[in-house]
């Protein structure tokens, strides 16, 4: 790539994200698109754009900064404050960074002539981009004492990020401990789950197993217990009672629509009962499903009943009327061995997988290491499809394995605009394909809950991304430049490779640039949201729980959303000193993502469930696994350097396992359990204990009648009430 490309590839990013906000600024301004642009404050019950009334196009930047991190837990929860934690941390780490590393290293390295050298000595390939591996270490000459300022700066890097992540750390950890604390009731804060039940003794029941149990362990605290049972069936027929009463919605809205003043008994709709409605008997359509619904509420109310009573498992939701308790019972080793009556901290009751809460203890683990084999043969593999889109998607490739499109690429502009952003587009579309499945495996390794399997997924995604995209795009690129050159002298790989991977921070210049400018435009636009919605609206929705469906919007996207800004993090991190001109991209990306996710969070994405920061170890490791690839690849470097020096730099990676260690040991513990401390604080009011029991009843099994005898089968009987705490 020539530095007009890369000159293009920036500009066209910067216009089409400024067309972008003025796009946004627009249709967020007119009514009927409110739904689509402030859709959590409508939820929430607020006017949308209130304080907004004479909105400049960049009005929503004075909101976004002036907001506060309570104004952020009071629209999304912890979760998202703590993602802003994680962005600014990141932000920090790179500001402070370039105070160094921009004023002393780049005057350095461009007052050398390691490359002119080097292509005098055949040593670098031709083509390469000059004007910016001028400003890179690859311009340093072999065993310069220059090296030293980029030896130093290494060690600054790592100190910043120790420095940054303990202060985030301590601070997350305290917006955990305060959202614990509150005197509002959270049912999963009296709950714990309990798994890997032994069987039932002879001339008891399961629900008497547990309850006597737990009594006997807790006798002035234990609330209720609630077996867990195989839902499948019943799940099915209460999806499809749901369904058809949907559609009966649907239908009496068509209905009432169809009535006019000329035609005030309004025409009833009808469809047809075969293959998509296309074929079979017409029927009416109201009449039908009201049949149908009644139909199902007596299989729902039977199967309910042998679903409780003969579908019992080895597992358990246990309630206790103290909080306290709660948190202490979740801690605690309840049998002698390890694979019998283990409990862990309830998760929200919208959270819990609960096919996953009685897969036996051997299960688990055997899935847990056959989805790491599964991920790590992945991993592998999908080596060589990023290595083909790496290697085929340039402009040369294109013209020799496609030459019917010779006549259009060697025009001025397309040329430009391909080499810009081609290979980062296919890319991204080629990483895009990966999170469900990586989810779904998360999943099947018998995770509880759909919050702790995002984290799982997001790991997953996370190393994935690294040893695919960072280590593989500069791997493959650095040996497909320097191919012929290695046939012909073996032995000139090692300088080879030292003076081209420089040249693959071009790549990721422009793949973090499409990433924040174009990325962020358009999802701060929401031009793709909007569209399906308005044409959902039009040709879809019948009455106005269709509509409400088709603008609601989900959430942040943890699972993905953050592997993603990790790997740029890994990216900025390990070429800041190599080539420190992509710390301000750095800069720039998680800048601007602060500010536009801040935007969006306020106003846009409503969470599906809240795990109060236990996401912040996971990213914290995952910064670490960054740091020390960062200090492995400088010390790679400076000995392809021939710096006598760099072994310098060995204590490093062996200081910064010493700060993981660290770091988990003083706060690990408070995420995984919920401290007694935190515990004990007082509740504003008594919690209403069969509400909190009931919470946790799935939607197939709750039944009006609370006390029908056929559900004691699976529920205990209440205990004696104790403190609430």
């Amino acid at each position: 790539m020539d530095f007009s490309s890369f000159l293009t590839s920036l500009g066209t990013s910067f216009v089409i994200f400024l067309v972008l906000m003025l796009v946004f600024a627009w249709l967020s301004s007119r009514p009927c698109n409110h739904v689509i642009y402030y859709p959590n404050r409508i939820l929430k019950g607020l006017d949308p754009t209130v304080g907004s009334r004479s909105r400049s196009p960049f009005a929503w930047i004075t909101e976004a900064l002036s907001s506060s991190e309570k104004d952020v837990i009071s629209m999304s929860g912890v979760d998202s404050a703590v993602y802003f934690v994680f962005l600014a941390t990141v932000l920090g780490i790179f500001v402070l960074s370039a105070v160094v590393l921009l004023p002393v290293l780049i005057p350095i390295a461009v007052t050398d002539d390691g490359i002119k050298n080097a292509k005098m000595n055949n040593t670098q390939s031709v083509g390469t981009f000059s004007e910016l591996d001028n400003l890179s270490m690859g311009n340093i000459n072999l065993r310069s004492n220059r090296l030293w300022a980029f030896l130093l700066a290494t060690y600054w890097v790592s100190f910043v990020v120790y420095y940054l992540t303990w202060k985030a750390y301590n601070h997350v950890s305290a917006l955990r401990a305060e959202a614990l604390m509150t005197p509002e009731v959270k049912a999963e804060q009296f709950a714990i789950i309990v798994r890997d039940i032994p069987p039932v003794p002879e001339g008891q029941t399961r629900k008497e197993q547990v309850d006597s149990f737990f009594k006997n362990i807790y006798p002035d605290t234990f609330y209720r217990s609630l077996i867990v049972t195989d839902n499948k069936k019943v799940n099915k027929l209460w999806e499809e009672l749901e369904g058809y009463k949907k559609k009966l919605e649907r239908s009496e809205a068509v209905f009432e629509a169809s009535k006019t003043e000329a035609k005030p008994e309004g025409v009833r709709p009808t469809h047809k009962t075969g293959f998509l409605g296309l074929i079979g008997k017409k029927v009416d359509s109201i009449e039908f499903y009201s049949e149908k619904i009644n139909e199902l509420v007596p299989k729902l109310e039977s199967e309910q009943k042998a679903t409780l009573r003969e579908k019992q498992k080895n597992a358990a939701v246990v309630v206790f009327n103290n909080r306290k308790t709660a948190a202490s019972a979740a801690q605690n080793l309840h049998a002698q061995i390890v694979d019998k009556w283990t409990v862990l901290a309830a998760p929200e009751p919208r959270q819990i997988i609960w096919p996953n809460l009685y897969i036996n203890f051997i299960q688990r683990q055997v899935r847990q290491y056959v989805v790491y084999v599964i991920v790590a043969l992945m991993i592998f593999f999908y080596m060589i499809p990023i290595t083909a889109v790496s290697a085929v998607t340039t402009l040369d490739n294109l013209r020799k394995f496609l030459p019917f499109l010779k006549p259009v690429v060697n025009i001025g502009a397309v040329k430009a605009i391909l080499e810009a952003y081609l290979p980062q587009l296919a890319l991204i579309i080629f990483l895009a394909l990966l999170p469900k499945l990586l989810l779904f495996l998360s999943k099947t390794e018998g995770i509880p809950s759909e919050g702790h399997a995002q984290r799982a997924a997001s790991g997953k995604y996370f190393y994935f991304t690294v040893l695919n995209v960072f280590i593989g795009v500069t791997l493959s690129g650095a040996l497909f430049r320097t191919f012929k050159s290695i046939q012909k002298d073996p032995n000139s790989l090692v300088p080879l490779l030292a003076s081209s991977l420089p040249g693959s921070a071009t790549f990721f210049l422009t793949f973090v640039a499409l990433k924040f400018f174009v990325g962020y435009g358009l999802e701060l636009s929401r031009i793709v949201p909007l569209i399906i919605f308005h044409l959902k609206k039009k040709f879809l929705c019948k009455c106005e729980a269709d509509v409400k469906d088709a603008w609601t919007p989900g959430d942040l996207g943890y699972g993905t959303r953050i592997p993603g800004d990790l790997l740029i993090f890994t990216i900025v991190l390990c070429y800041s000193i190599i080539t420190p001109l992509i710390v301000p991209f750095g800069v720039i990306y998680f800048g601007l993502g602060w500010l536009i996710l801040r935007n969006q969070v306020l106003k846009v994405y409503v969470p599906s469930y809240e795990t109060y920061g236990r996401i912040w170890p996971h990213i914290f490791n995952r910064i670490i696994a960054s740091l020390l690839l960062y200090q492995l690849t400088m010390f790679g470097f400076f000995g392809v350097k021939k710096f006598y020096y760099a072994p310098i730099l060995i204590p490093l990676p062996i200081i910064s396992l010493i700060f993981a260690f660290l770091c988990h040991k003083k706060f690990y513990r408070s995420f995984a359990n919920t401290a007694l401390e935190v515990a004990r604080n007082d509740l504003k009011e008594v919690p209403s204990m069969e509400q909190v029991f009931r919470s946790f009843v799935p939607p197939s099994l709750s039944s009006e009648k609370v006390d029908d005898d056929h559900f004691e089968d699976a529920r205990s009987q209440v205990s004696r009430t104790g403190s609430f705490v």
